[in-house]
């Protein structure tokens, strides 16, 4: 399968006590957490490519720009959409937007994601911690 610009996909959640800035530790206001939104938007950024990859193969985050816009209360729907926008080799470069029910801007911006072998890099990374 191959990759290929205007892939999308997008992540649902109903901001919870749990997505919170008190509770994610990077604030002390019940929104939702600054962290908690940018692991919403790489976790779109992996479906928009799953199943593309091929065997042995995963990607890996190397970028992230959000600007996180707009506060989302416990109980807010928050959606969270990826696009695939360039593909330039193994790099992978993603345009990322949430928005709330209303559909208001909650943040955006632009993730980059690069394609490796998994067991080369996983031995890369123990020899790493190992030395």
């Amino acid at each position: 399968m191959a990759l290929e610009a205007g892939l999308r996909a997008e992540t649902l959640i109903t901001v919870d006590r749990a997505d919170t800035a008190e509770q994610v530790g990077s604030g002390d206001v019940p929104v939702l957490a600054t962290p908690r939104l940018l692991a919403l938007a790489e976790q779109a950024t992996l479906k928009a490519i799953e199943g593309r990859l091929g065997d042995g193969r995963t990607s890996v985050g190397t970028r992230l720009e959000l600007e996180h816009r707009t506060a989302s209360p416990v109980g807010a729907e928050v959606t969270v959409g990826a696009e695939l926008v360039e593909v330039d080799g193994r790099r992978l470069v993603f345009a990322v937007a949430a928005t709330d029910r209303a559909g208001a801007l909650v943040g955006s911006g632009r993730i980059e994601r690069l394609v490796v072998d998994r067991a080369t890099f996983l031995s890369g990374a123990a020899a790493r911690a190992a030395g």
